[in-house]
């Protein structure tokens, strides 16, 4: 049964892409046409060493803000071949098409003829990321701004450190994009947090009953067979890749800081203390490799990680750790499959004085993220529904047509109109502005501190490792 609460108040040469040994030819630049003149933009692009599909998500649409014309600098291979031909086909979409024209060198000094060349301000770094602190570092010595994918930094946050201070005397942006910030169903719960006559204030929590819990299941296969996005080989190794609980866990780790302290600059020195971690190996067998990868046989660099054929990877972490003395908790997880009609999901839970708010997406909800609000046991239900019905007006005010209805002992946030904006957007005014809030560098060095040492933590208690 559900009740709905109710208030009245220039000409360029034409090229095709080929994916063949022609594209990965030594030391050669690639012009793929727009038809269309470069125009004045504040953020020229540059794309180095592309290896994952989020490399291309400042290019989804057209922007006057950033110029049409991209350079890419990356090893010859099959990384910047999946990049390119992902920009072809947005190029050639027939709803929408973008009209990127993109400049590629693949010689062996990629990276020394980026910083040479300086054919961009802004360098955006998304692929393997055991390259990344080496990438990161020589950018912003250099004078570009940089968006880089997460994770910045897998084991090595002194680099990570000494390339914020970097961007501060050189006065360059470096960001992370965070895209669960702006979620619906995560902006809600944060909005709700924040209204003490429904939520109260945080709680502290205890380890075995934290007041923030963070929690994701990915897959590795994703849609019908043969119709995956392939995962590059590296991916499986943790040494290129990251451990679980210092790859996705950022997400997770971002989200606890940004609910719990929006817009406050938290210290990783003093603010954060991690009390345990563990990992634990998902598994792959050579044919679900194979499909997933698309390549025939383990690379060398794998087989450390094979016995008797099976190829484990440690991919899945849980840390318990404070923050500002509030306990938290970021479980990852990663399966090989989607089960027919589900989806990767996420569980958020933010427990209140007066209520908590938890963040659902399984079956009972089709896979859809759907936010909860639960007053205590011993509530009184009827000032706790005055409180609802104060808190729904609220909302209304900012989102139209957001409504609660009960179902059971809780309600279910339903979304209304709620204009968004999006981690490229975020980037792109960073950028421009040349210079983030002052909460963001400190934050993100907060969030790499926890990671890198849950992972730490979780090395050198090999007895827990493996539960």
């Amino acid at each position: 049964m559900s009740k709905h609460l109710k208030f009245t108040p220039g000409n360029r040469i034409t090229f095709t892409i080929v994916l063949s040994a022609v594209m990965i030819a030594v030391s050669s630049f690639i012009t793929i046409p727009t038809g269309t003149k470069s125009i004045q933009a504040t953020l020229k692009l540059i794309i180095l060493d592309p290896g994952h599909g989020h490399a291309t998500f400042m290019q989804g649409s057209m922007n006057p803000a950033i110029d049409p014309e991209v350079h890419i600098y990356a090893p010859a291979g099959p990384d910047v071949q999946q990049y390119m031909s992902a920009i072809e086909r947005a190029n050639k979409r027939p709803n929408n098409p973008t009209n990127w024209k993109l400049v590629l060198y693949t010689g062996a000094d990629y990276l020394e003829k980026m910083l040479a060349d300086k054919k961009g301000n802004a360098v955006l770094i998304s692929g393997n990321n055991s390259k990344k602190s080496n990438y990161i570092m020589r950018s912003v010595e250099a004078g570009f701004h940089v968006i880089a994918d997460k994770p910045m930094a897998i084991t090595d946050f002194k680099s990570l450190k000494k390339s914020f201070e970097i961007t501060e005397r050189n006065k360059v942006v470096l960001f992370d994009p965070m895209d669960l910030r702006y979620a619906v169903s995560n902006i809600l719960q944060k909005e709700l947090s924040q209204i003490p006559e429904l939520f109260g204030t945080l709680q502290k929590g205890t380890q075995e009953n934290p007041a923030l819990i963070q929690a994701n299941l990915h897959h590795y296969l994703k849609g019908p067979a043969g119709q995956t996005s392939v995962r590059p080989a590296w991916f499986f190794d943790v040494e290129q890749q990251g451990h679980g609980i210092v790859d996705v866990s950022t997400h997770l780790v971002d989200l606890n800081q940004w609910l719990a302290f929006p817009e406050k600059p938290l210290n990783y020195q003093t603010d954060v203390k991690v009390l345990s971690s563990r990992e634990w190996p998902s598994t792959l067998s050579p044919s679900e490799f194979r499909l997933v990868t698309k390549t025939e046989n383990y690379p060398d660099y794998l087989k450390k990680y094979v016995k008797d054929s099976i190829l484990s990877v440690y991919s899945n972490g849980e840390m318990n750790y404070t923050l500002k003395g509030i306990h938290a908790k970021v479980t990852v997880l990663w399966n090989y499959k989607e089960p027919p009609g589900s989806s990767d999901t996420h569980y958020s839970l933010m427990r209140g004085t007066k209520a908590n708010l938890e963040i659902r997406q399984g079956r009972e909800e089709k896979y859809k993220s759907t936010l909860y609000i639960r007053p205590h046991a011993d509530s009184d239900i009827a000032l706790f529904e005055k409180s609802l019905l104060a808190a729904q007006h609220i909302l209304q005010q900012k989102y139209p047509g957001t409504e609660f209805i009960q179902r059971s002992k809780e309600w279910e946030v339903k979304p209304g109109q709620i204009q968004r904006t999006n981690s490229a957007a975020v980037a792109l005014s960073y950028i421009q502005a040349k210079k983030m809030p002052v909460w963001e560098a400190p934050n993100m060095l907060a969030k790499y501190y926890t990671t890198i040492e849950a992972l730490k933590k979780a090395k050198k208690e090999p007895g827990i490792r493996n539960q």
